[in-house]
């Protein structure tokens, strides 16, 4: 800042006291516009102490005007990078919409700690506003997914820079059952894990396969009408593989080729409820393919995951940690554990290959997704 910034902030300061003691509201309104002229002007090169004296005359004019101008204030401070943080963060906590929301949706000096106070504490109004970010992480969106009515949801969904955990995945999964555009909207995310996909995809409406049909032609062969065939095909289609699938697939490829791919592998897989990981592994193991796996892994009953543990030859330990992954990513209702364990005890392994001999000889006599 140059001695001339300097002598004006000063004489700002000395005129601030006296306005605020004072002054009329004209006054300090007109004091609030100078100031965040001369910040504006000025605030590239300002320094973190400079930012802070600045910081401190916001503050005490902020609580002397009427909304309108802490509205203007807000619009003029939010596209603002360095601007003044505790300001900003005041701005960012009025009640009033008007004052907060243009914060709200551009400031980056609000960290997630700060958004995800606001949206625990604030008006859907405040939760629509921070939907609308350039970035949410997952951290936010969790808070956003938990409180947020139909709208803050649907924005979020629709914002291209919203990231989204796998809990905010599955509350969402959930949330969708029966409402057509929020499972539409959830469908097109291109980030959601592969097994809520499926499960998304098993409850979607006809008219929502017809919407994704209509926004992916290209892909329409893969968005039948018969539900079953809906997943089916879903899982062979390559748009419903992320790329965060197809890293996991490749991961445990190379486990396997090095020999390292265990029992204690795939139980840490699902103590970490990295259900691509887990799942790719079991199909190694049991020597059927991931779709093979990943159908048996999705159905509603514990079973599919004992034939498979027991070819695998895996241990009751490692199976429930796998039933555990599976009920707390899918949201379904905890499985009775003690009537599996006594279940997978009596399994044969004899039982379980010809079991999967049944589904092989099913992949095998489907017919081919239409290309």
């Amino acid at each position: 800042m140059s001695s001339k910034s300097v002598a004006t902030t000063e004489g700002l300061l000395d005129e601030l006291q006296s306005t605020l003691a004072h002054g009329p509201v004209a006054r300090r309104v007109e004091t609030l516009r100078r100031v965040t002229d001369l910040f504006i002007n000025g605030a590239v090169d300002f320094s973190d102490e400079q930012i802070a004296l600045f910081d401190d005359v916001f503050q005490c004019l902020i609580q002397h005007i009427e909304t309108s101008a802490k509205a203007l204030l807000s619009n003029r401070l939010a596209p603002i990078d360095t601007a003044p943080p505790l300001t900003v963060r005041a701005l960012a906590f009025d009640d009033l919409i008007e004052v907060a929301a243009p914060v709200l949706s551009q400031s980056e000096q609000l960290d997630d700690d700060t958004l995800i106070e606001t949206a625990l504490n604030k008006s859907q109004a405040h939760l629509n506003a921070i939907s609308r970010r350039r970035v949410l992480s997952g951290a936010v969106t969790d808070v956003l997914v938990l409180r947020g009515d139909d709208e803050v949801i649907q924005n979020t969904l629709r914002n291209p820079g919203a990231e989204f955990s796998e809990n905010g995945f599955t509350r969402l999964v959930n949330r969708a059952e029966g409402d057509d555009d929020l499972t539409t909207c959830l469908g097109m995310r291109p980030t959601i894990p592969r097994h809520l996909y499926l499960k998304l995809l098993a409850k979607a409406s006809a008219t929502v396969r017809a919407r994704l049909e209509a926004a992916n032609p290209q892909d329409a062969a893969n968005v039948p009408d018969a539900v079953q065939e809906a997943i089916r095909r879903a899982r062979c289609a390559p748009s419903a593989i992320t790329r965060e699938t197809a890293i996991a697939h490749a991961l445990v490829k190379s486990l396997y080729e090095d020999g390292r791919l265990d029992e204690n592998q795939v139980a840490a897989f699902a103590d970490a409820r990295k259900f691509d990981e887990a799942n790719a592994a079991l199909a190694v193991l049991a020597n059927v393919s991931i779709s093979i796996a990943e159908n048996m892994m999705v159905e509603t009953r514990a079973e599919g995951v004992m034939i498979l543990a027991k070819v695998s030859g895996l241990s009751w330990l490692t199976v429930r940690a796998i039933i555990n992954m599976r009920d707390q990513l899918s949201g379904l209702e905890p499985t009775d554990l003690h009537a599996c364990k006594a279940t997978y005890e009596r399994l044969r392994p004899s039982t379980a290959q010809q079991v999967l001999r049944f589904h092989r000889m099913q992949q095998t006599t489907s017919p081919a997704p239409a290309g």
